[in-house]
């Protein structure tokens, strides 16, 4: 299977998928670490994805989006973006918003 296939199978498998340097428990980069904390924060249930496991995922990814940037975060299948993007949707509202809107669970 593909980098390209296996991706798709893991955006299409879980709701909201965050592919980032390291793990939620040990993130390997402060913008990783940055969507972590926002998504722990509004208490979503994701999958996270740790690229510096998979040198396939890892060029895979930025391929697949023509996005050259980790972290990347994806909701009901569609990319959203990285930490900039998220940060700023968290603190606009607008991330708990589509959220809502796409049927995703948060705590806050």
């Amino acid at each position: 299977m593909s980098a390209a296939e296996r991706i798709q199978k893991t955006v299409s498998e879980n709701d909201v998928v965050l592919y980032m340097k390291g793990t939620p428990v040990f993130p390997q980069c402060g913008f990783s670490s940055t969507v972590v904390q926002v998504f722990d924060y509004l208490g979503v249930n994701y999958a996270s994805v740790n690229v510096l496991e998979d040198m396939e995922i890892r060029q895979g990814i930025k391929d697949v989006n023509n996005w050259p940037t980790i972290p990347q975060v994806f909701v009901k299948g569609e990319f959203i973006g990285g930490c900039d993007i998220v940060r700023e949707m968290f603190e606009n509202g607008e991330l708990k918003a589509l959220l809502t809107e796409k049927g995703v669970a948060t705590a806050n």
